[in-house]
């Protein structure tokens, strides 16, 4: 059995909770972007008092590593990575995309197509990848800028379920007949999925290495 403590600041709302076995035991959720960093160790003492757990029984931190929100993103990773330096337990950096496709299947149960995530990244930029059923990569993560022509390769072929915070302004000039979009964000219970499964498979990151995965540079507007 594995418990696992899941840190998502990635984007407008963020969550925390404890995972027994990849089945969430209780979660808190946090609305305001701008108060993530505020909201993040007071709700990680919160949680564990009411859940009764005690930090250093966890097995593993699961957090968030990107693409997304650049500040929400080092909240996120800056809060696993001390207390896995505290704690002396592993870290799980996940891949914020794959996350929100763990979530998308849950609400799309059933679904036999491809799955493409869409983080909005301003204008008609997007963060995007797309995986399989079995959330094996189709298109590798990366930074988009849409047109009418995105994913004509993959659509010719293949039934795509568009899904994210950037699906909106595709589907304003995407109109294919194999393309489909649907609601969804990062829900607890697929955060805690995916972490279980990378922590049965031993699948961690080097704390003194490991940084957000931001997908492009970031830059200052004047």
């Amino acid at each position: 059995m594995s418990l696992i403590l899941n840190i998502d600041t990635s984007g407008p709302e963020a969550h925390i909770s404890f995972a027994n076995d990849g089945r969430v035991s209780k979660f808190l959720a946090n609305e305001t972007q701008k108060d993530h960093a505020s909201f993040l160790q007071s709700a990680i003492a919160e949680l564990s008092e009411s859940c009764g757990i005690e930090l250093k029984s966890i097995d593993a931190i699961a957090v968030t590593a990107g693409p997304g929100s650049y500040t929400g993103l080092r909240v996120g990773f800056a809060s696993a990575k001390g207390l896995c330096y505290a704690l002396h337990k592993p870290l799980i950096a996940l891949n914020t995309l794959e996350v929100l496709t763990a979530s998308a299947r849950i609400s799309n149960n059933g679904y036999e197509g491809l799955f493409c995530p869409m983080i909005d990244a301003r204008r008609m930029e997007v963060f995007t990848a797309m995986y399989d059923t079995g959330l094996n990569p189709y298109l590798s993560p990366r930074p988009l800028i849409l047109n009418e022509m995105s994913f004509e390769k993959e659509l010719s072929v293949n039934q795509v379920l568009f899904f994210g915070s950037g699906s909106a302004k595709w589907k304003a000039v995407c109109n294919h007949p194999r393309a489909s979009f649907a609601e969804a964000g990062i829900v607890p219970a697929g955060m805690s999925w995916l972490s279980n499964k990378f922590e049965k498979e031993k699948r961690f990151t080097d704390l003194a290495y490991s940084e957000p995965f931001y997908l492009k540079e970031f830059q200052i507007l004047t």
